[in-house]
Order: structure tokens, then sequence, then C-alpha cells
């Protein structure tokens, strides 16, 4: 066995699941590192050296240390571009692929984060209003689903990956995020991957409830 360059720390459920998807689906050699975390969340003093804001993932790639999920992926769309997780530099597609991760980042992820963790925006109110405006972010993503497979281009990409994962992150809103029909038939699709169903196993996370679809 060859030696592992790429390793990513990690929690189950968390925002490491898009960029172990992604490790996975390459099918490069990795190796998983569970982040551990005192009673006040807090993680450890090396795990803080390693990534000053304490957040989840992070990535080695040898000497390298990228941290946030999108940024991961971008990297290693880039860095195994025979794997296919991103289109071809310079073209639309490529663009729109930039604008749909930013937005799965930059939009959608916060909205979730406010609704699981209120108390560190505010009162239950923001819980409340975080659920309505994931409703609407779900909705603008459910329609963009309604004549694609896919968020960009006709094969899966890294995009994908995210938007699985955030409609994960939304489960828990009612009606949850992956009973629209549109965001349903791609998360049964993005989940068939084999890397996603690795990632899933590695993790050791429930099962969607649209597995033996």
């Amino acid at each position: 066995m060859g030696i592992v360059t790429l390793r990513l720390h990690w929690l189950p459920g968390s925002a490491a699941m898009a960029p172990h998807a992604a490790l996975a689906e390459i099918g490069v050699e990795y190796e998983l590192v569970r982040v551990e975390r005192d009673e006040s969340g807090r993680g450890t003093d090396a795990y803080l050296r390693l990534n000053p804001s304490g957040r989840v993932p992070t990535l080695e790639d040898g000497e390298l240390v990228v941290t946030e999920s999108a940024a991961i992926l971008l990297h290693l769309a880039d860095r195994f571009p025979e794997a296919g997780l991103i289109p071809p530099i310079g073209s639309d597609e490529r663009t729109e692929l930039y604008t749909w991760l930013v937005y799965l980042t930059n939009t959608v992820q916060p909205t979730m984060m406010r609704f699981f963790y209120p108390e560190r925006y505010g009162d239950d109110n923001v819980r409340d209003v975080a659920a309505g405006a994931a409703q609407t972010e779900f909705a603008r993503i459910d329609q963009r689903l309604a004549d694609r497979e896919w968020v960009v281009g006709s094969s899966r990409s890294v995009a994908d990956l995210f938007l699985f994962m955030v409609t994960r992150f939304g489960r828990r809103l009612e009606p949850p995020a992956w009973d629209s029909p549109n965001l349903r038939r791609h998360a049964l699709r993005t989940f068939r991957l084999p890397g996603v169903r690795r990632m899933i196993e590695e993790q050791d996370i429930e099962l969607p409830p649209f597995a033996d679809d």
C-alpha cells in the first residue's frame, strides 16, 4: 500500500460529507481522522494548529492544508480532473458550477446553521425565520432541477455532492427538503453514486428514507 497523502478530518453528518463523498467518488486512497472535541465543543490543540477556526472539515494534501467544504471540493475536482467532478475551465458550465456551489455554501448552508443552532444568533424566533428561508431556498433548487438530472451540465459534479449534503441537513424541516419531488429525485440519484454510498457507510450515518426506492 502506498503512502497516504490525503487526510480528511471529519465528524459524522457534518459539512465533511461532501468532501468525503468526493474522495470516495474519485477512488483515490485517503485517510479519515475523526475530530475530537471537549465538552465545550473545542477541538484539540493539534487540530486548532491545523485549522485555527476549529471547524470541520479540513483536508491535508501532503503539506497543503485546505479548509472549508466548498474549497476542498474545488481543490479535489481540479486535483483529479479525470474523475469528471467539474466542467472544463472556460466553459459556461464551469461558471454555473461556481455560481451554484457558492450559493449552496454561502446562502443555503448558513440558513440551515441558523435553523439548527438558533441560540448562536438570537432567540427561538431565529429558528422559525430560518426554517421559512430554507424552504424558500429549497423551492428554488427544486425548480432548478425540474428539467435536469444534475445541478450543472449532464453529469454529476461537486455541486451535486454539496447539494446532497445540504438536502440531508434539511431533513428536519417541515416538510423535509427531500420531500420536494425534484429534490427527492436528485437526492436518490446522488445517493446511488458509489462514492456517496461509501461515505454514508464510513460515516455510519442513517440511510435516507428513500434508500430502498
